[in-house]
């Protein structure tokens, strides 16, 4: 049986069997619908459903903070979806948010792990998010959302009471208790790409199905790509059919950048075309067109998300790649296991975490003039402080202790590169 640290994700629906036992018809057929909307977001966020029963469900993610974003903008469009319906007929689920240790076996999660995250769910209010002082403290200041803490929660079959935090709201001073939308979600580097509905050029009806499963297609494979951030299906479906000028979907989705197309299928061939464009410009970045064989759909698609990610992510890999090169490595080697390694930083995974760290010391062994392989280090020291380290104090933790060394090495090394002084900053106050 596999063990590994996961973010585990808890949800189920406040009072269902109540809403069974009053509806049961047509409570079923809002929970499906309600279902289908929670588990297209864990997918986009690159989710796995390990666990379901009935109105509950259970997945794990790589990332907590993947975890916690998804239920923050599953959370608001479920909201939306129950404003269209009769108040007798809402159902509201309830979200737990966890880090731990499970155990695997054919698929399905086990262990202490997922009984709190779903005693943490149990404690969320209808509607609401409910984290654990380990996931909190990964995600505080990566998310721009305020916590509630709710202090030690006894809770069943766990010896040891379990600190708990719901999410309130967004930071801000005067900003009312809500959970923040996902237009309010802190994108961080990644820019934020919409995909519109693909246009079905066909003219028969019968086919939209088919430019509408190429569109959906589009959207997960981008979804793969950490570099960006891409607006949720149901968000950027809103927008079928309407004759619209891309910067007001990029101002109503709060997205960069807007792909849209067509789509042709003539018998056994298709022809697709996409296009990237600049929402706050209009500016068309990218186009190409698509004349292939049925068989190659996958292939499109595929080529598309990358050619989309090329033109995009390219901009931010330049920036970082420029201000690492403030002071050029004296191994470029070094540079290049760098950036292996921090693209391991957010695999919250005993391996992933001990990839990144090697390639960190294989660059600092390298060139230890390079003071950046000194920052990845002092990060996952930092990381490895905070899965280990609860309870402990901070001036008694070793793994803290490694990180703040390691921080003051690279201040050592190059005092002038910005991105030295904020990790020394960060890792000092955390």
């Amino acid at each position: 049986m596999e063990r590994r640290l996961a973010a585990l994700f808890a949800a189920d629906v406040e009072a269902f069997s109540r809403l069974m036992g009053m509806d049961e018809t047509a409570t079923f057929e809002t929970l499906t619908s309600h279902r289908a909307i929670l588990d297209g977001f864990i997918a986009e966020h690159r989710g796995r459903i390990a666990n379901t029963a009935g109105d509950s469900v259970l997945a794990e993610f790589p990332s907590v903070v993947d975890a916690v974003t998804c239920a923050l903008r599953a959370q608001e469009a479920l909201a939306s979806a129950n404003d269209e319906l009769p108040e007798t007929r809402r159902l509201q689920f309830r979200i737990g948010v966890h880090v731990g240790d499970v155990m695997v076996k054919g698929g399905d999660l086990f262990g202490d792990g997922v009984n709190i995250a779903a005693r943490l769910q149990a404690l969320s209010r209808p509607g609401g998010i409910c984290l654990s002082a380990t996931a909190q403290e990964y995600v505080r200041k990566a998310l721009p959302v305020t916590f509630e803490d709710l202090g030690p929660q006894p809770v069943k079959n766990i010896d040891e009471p379990v600190r708990a935090f719901a999410v309130r709201a967004t930071q801000g001073q005067g900003t009312p208790a809500r959970v923040p939308s996902g237009k309010e979600i802190l994108r961080v580097d990644r820019p934020a790409v919409a995909v519109l509905p693909f246009t079905n050029m066909g003219g028969d009806p019968d086919q939209v199905y088919f430019s509408d499963g190429i569109t959906e297609d589009i959207i997960t494979e981008l979804a793969r790509f950490r570099e960006l951030l891409v607006i949720a299906r149901n968000s950027s479906f809103s927008f079928r059919g309407e004759d619209v000028d891309v910067r007001e979907v990029g101002r109503v989705l709060n997205a960069d950048y807007v792909v849209e197309g067509s789509v042709r299928r003539i018998g056994d061939r298709v022809r697709i075309t996409g296009q990237l464009i600049n929402a706050a410009s209009g500016a068309h970045l990218w186009a190409e067109r698509y004349d292939r064989s049925f068989e190659d759909v996958f292939a499109i698609q595929d080529e598309i998300a990358r050619r989309v990610v090329a033109t995009v992510a390219r901009r931010i890999e330049e920036e970082a790649e420029a201000v690492a090169r403030r002071r050029p490595p004296q191994d470029m080697r070094a540079y290049d296991l760098f950036l292996q390694g921090h693209r391991l930083t957010d695999v919250f995974t005993d391996d992933g975490q001990a990839r990144a760290r090697a390639f960190f010391e294989r660059a600092r062994d390298l060139d230890p003039t390079f003071a950046r392989a000194y920052t990845g280090l002092a990060f996952s020291y930092l990381n490895q402080a905070t899965e280990e380290g609860v309870g402990l104090p901070r001036e008694r933790d070793p793994n803290r202790i490694e990180a703040r060394r390691l921080a003051e090495q690279a201040l050592t090394v190059d005092p002038t590169e910005p991105r030295v002084q904020s990790t020394v900053g960060y890792v000092f106050l955390t």
